[in-house]
């Protein structure tokens, strides 16, 4: 049984499978309408829990969606219909969902509660998001970049912001994926150590420059997130918005990328706080397209869930 839970925990030569299908995928639809199946119906007959203790846009419709064109069947919990280890333990009710259904997804805060959810269930698992890592968002980072750019091998890529749990699974896919990853961002908001700490252990460096400047220099990707927590209420704080100003992807710091430098942002954007109109909405951003792949790359981890790559 195959839990998609932390790119730091499945191999490389695994990852790179799941990349290679969700491509196949992706080409095997074109001139598709968006509700049309696809050619081979690998989740017929396949039920699919989406659990959301988290809302989101993105990943509800990109695996809702993703699930119905490989033939399978999504049933929807949002957290209103459950509550874990509130009045029934995580353990519970993994075992209880398991009995009802072949695959799960859980987008949940807490990491232990992922792993717990885990350890419990008998079928397979999949991270859509928790407080500490968002795998699937980073393998459709990657995949972009590879259709965009042949190979993200040996690039330069710049994270501008606080850490996050983005930008803990860029950790770990700089490792897996091999290239180098620059931290541009107050020392405030810099990485937790147990990621610090496990890039050292892998010996994997994360570049540490607090410049934007000469972080944006040559690189070949930037990438962005949120400086407003999608489930804080209000707007961040006036200190960490005078904190992270001068790290706004605009015109001038895209302009010491290389030309053919991309740009990302996992979404939603915040437009003109963390990242500008002209850069989100120009000739770099891939930021649709990423979007877009989402889906491709859920569908693929699914396959890959299954045993079916």
């Amino acid at each position: 049984m195959r839990h998609f839970l932390d790119l730091d925990i499945i191999e490389t030569n695994h990852l790179e499978t799941i990349i290679d299908n969700a491509q196949f995928l992706k080409n095997s639809r074109k001139g598709f309408k968006k509700g049309k199946k696809d050619n081979l119906l690998t989740l017929s007959n396949i039920a699919v829990g989406l659990i959301f203790e988290k809302p989101s846009t993105r990943t509800r419709v990109s695996f809702e969606l993703g699930i119905n064109q490989l033939g399978g069947k999504s049933v929807i919990l949002s957290k209103s219909d459950i509550h874990l280890g509130k009045n029934e333990t995580i353990s519970d009710t993994a075992r209880v969902l398991s009995k009802y259904l072949d695959l799960l997804m859980i987008r949940t805060f807490s990491h232990e509660s992922l792993f717990e959810f885990s350890a419990n269930a008998t079928v397979p698992v999949i991270n859509g998001l928790t407080d500490h890592s968002h795998p699937c968002q980073v393998m459709a980072d990657v995949m972009t970049f590879n259709e965009m750019r042949d190979t993200i091998k040996g690039k330069k890529v710049v994270w501008f912001g606080p850490a996050n749990n983005v930008f803990n699974s860029y950790v770990h896919a700089s490792k897996k994926f091999e290239f180098d990853l620059f931290f541009g961002g107050p020392n405030q908001l810099k990485p937790e150590k147990k990621i610090v700490l496990w890039a050292d252990k892998n010996d994997k460096k994360i570049f540490f420059e607090d410049n934007p400047q000469k972080a944006a220099s040559g690189s070949d990707l930037i990438v962005t997130d949120t400086q407003i927590s999608m489930h804080e209420e209000g707007v961040s704080s006036e200190t960490r918005q005078k904190m992270l100003k001068k790290y706004q992807v605009n015109n001038s710091l895209m302009s010491l990328a290389k030309k053919d430098a991309l740009f990302m942002h996992c979404l939603p954007a915040h437009r003109n706080f963390e990242v500008t109109d002209e850069i989100i909405d120009g000739r770099n951003s891939v930021v649709f397209e990423v979007a877009e792949n989402r889906m491709h790359i859920q569908k693929s981890i699914l396959n890959w869930c299954l045993g079916y790559i």
